[in-house]
Order: structure tokens, then C-alpha cells, then sequence
């Protein structure tokens, strides 16, 4: 018999939610041209390395900005998404919701299934990409909008390839968005100073151009 710890509430019925309306996604996909597939599922699986590169442009904007506010917005970003990730995986290890591929294995789906074992609630994905997005929106509302629809289509991806319902995503995204911002206010209140001691030292060269 399986034993829970105090912490971890009764196994999720991720089906009961939206199971009907996750089928509906995977039966459009099982229809689509391959090319679309493709497509997608690439993305659901290589598309934060999009969002990495937009945390390499804000760095390197702030070091050409040479302000120690642009700066320390910039390095928090990253810090807001590994926070985000980590309340994310909290949240997981709180709920044990299997896979939807797990439960509805007809049509099949574009990835392989996740193992026993790797709960779906809430998304990864979701949350890094919504965190990524929502500090972005502190440093330039031009890439934020870029971001966000990014991390749109990264929720929907993980939904059409089959590894998430589609309210694991929705709450993913709710989590890297209330974990990324109050990181990014403090940041831009508290962190410049940091930045101007660092500037005199070794790492100056990585702060201001």
C-alpha cells in the first residue's frame, strides 16, 4: 500500500477537469499535416531555449545601457524563472496527477508518454516560459509581447503533444507569473546598488560595456 506524507494530497484526477477537452486536442493533432506536427513538437521540446536567448539580449541591452537598474532587472530575470521552476516542481510534488497520455491512450500521441511517476500538475513548460514572459514585461514591453506569445504557444504545444492537460498548463502559467514578478520588483528596488559594487570589480566587464 502506498504511503503519502503529510504534504502530499490524494492522487489528482486530472481526466475528471478537462479530460474531454485535452482528447479534443490530441484528435486534432493526430489529423494534422506532419509538417505542423513536427513543428509543434519540436518547439514543445527545444522552444525555452527561445526564451533563454531573450535573457542573453536583455543582459547585453543593460550592459550597453550601462545602468545599474537595466542590469540588475536583466540578471534577475533568470533568477525569477529557476525560483518559478522551483515552486513549480513544489507544487508537482504535492499532487500526484498522471499523465493525460496515461489515462486517454487513444489517439496516440505525438511523444512518447511520460513514465509512471512524472506527474503532469502543474507544467514545467508553462511555468518557465510564463515566468521568462512576465519579467520580461519590467524590462521592454516590445520583447514582452514576443515573449508572451511565445510562451502561449509553448503552453499549447506541451497540450498538443499530448503531455499535459490543458489546466496543467493554465496553472503553470499562473505560478511562473506570481513567482516572477514580485522577484523582479524587488530586484529593480534593491539590487542596483549590488551592481554598481560589482562594477568595480573583476566582473565589470560582464555589467557595462
Amino acid at each position: 500500500m502506498t504511503q503519502h506524507s503529510p504534504l502530499r494530497l490524494a492522487a489528482l484526477n486530472g481526466d475528471s477537469i478537462d479530460g474531454s477537452l485535452y482528447h479534443w486536442f490530441i484528435t486534432r493533432a493526430a489529423d494534422a499535416p506532419h509538417w505542423f506536427d513536427d513543428l509543434v513538437s519540436f518547439y514543445a521540446s527545444y522552444g525555452l531555449g527561445l526564451f533563454a536567448l531573450m535573457m542573453i539580449w536583455c543582459w547585453w541591452q543593460a550592459r550597453r545601457a550601462r545602468s545599474a537598474t537595466a542590469m540588475a532587472l536583466a540578471l534577475a530575470v533568470p533568477v525569477a524563472v529557476v525560483l518559478a521552476y522551483v515552486v513549480n516542481d513544489i507544487v508537482k510534488s504535492i499532487f500526484d496527477e498522471a499523465r493525460p497520455c496515461q489515462v486517454i491512450t487513444s489517439p496516440a500521441t505525438l511523444q512518447p508518454c511520460p513514465g509512471v511517476g512524472d506527474w503532469a500538475f502543474p507544467s514545467n513548460h508553462s511555468a518557465i516560459a510564463a515566468a521568462a514572459a512576465a519579467a520580461v514585461w519590467l524590462i521592454s514591453r516590445r520583447l514582452a509581447a514576443v515573449a508572451t506569445l511565445a510562451a502561449l504557444v509553448m503552453g499549447f504545444s506541451r497540450i498538443w503533444v499530448g503531455a499535459h492537460y490543458p489546466h496543467d498548463v493554465l496553472v503553470g502559467f499562473a505560478v511562473g507569473a506570481v513567482v516572477a514578478v514580485p522577484v523582479m520588483l524587488v530586484a529593480r528596488r534593491y539590487a542596483p546598488p549590488l551592481v554598481v559594487r560589482l562594477e568595480s570589480g573583476f566582473l565589470r566587464p560582464l555589467l557595462t560595456a
